[in-house]
């Protein structure tokens, strides 16, 4: 998975690259190699965001989440994106599976 990474008015640290890399893992497992992310993160005042996009075939999967420590924020954005992964692969083979029968016309 090609993996971005954007610091705005913050350093990322070798912490926070290592826990984005193995919740990224995660998620590569469950989307498929074709993925791609960029990671967000933003410091203001006493507020740290994390964004977390991942870009996959069927459309981009985003979560945004907001705590007073970057680790706990990045490890809450990436639980989110984790969940829509599961989400949408799950419905992608529901649909798969589970095809819609085919309608005749009766005259």
């Amino acid at each position: 998975m090609i993996v971005e990474y954007t610091g705005r008015h913050t350093t990322i640290t070798a912490k926070l690259r290592a826990q984005a890399e193995a919740g990224l893992s995660r998620i590569e497992t469950i989307a498929g190699r074709g993925a791609s992310a960029h990671v967000i993160l933003t410091e203001e005042k006493y507020r740290k965001i994390a964004e977390v996009t991942v870009t996959t075939r069927g459309g981009n999967l985003v979560a945004t989440c907001e705590a007073t420590e970057m680790e706990t924020a990045l490890h809450d954005a990436l639980n989110k994106v984790e969940h829509q992964a599961i989400k949408h692969k799950q419905k992608a083979t529901t649909i798969r599976q589970h095809p819609k029968p085919l309608v005749t016309e009766a005259l």
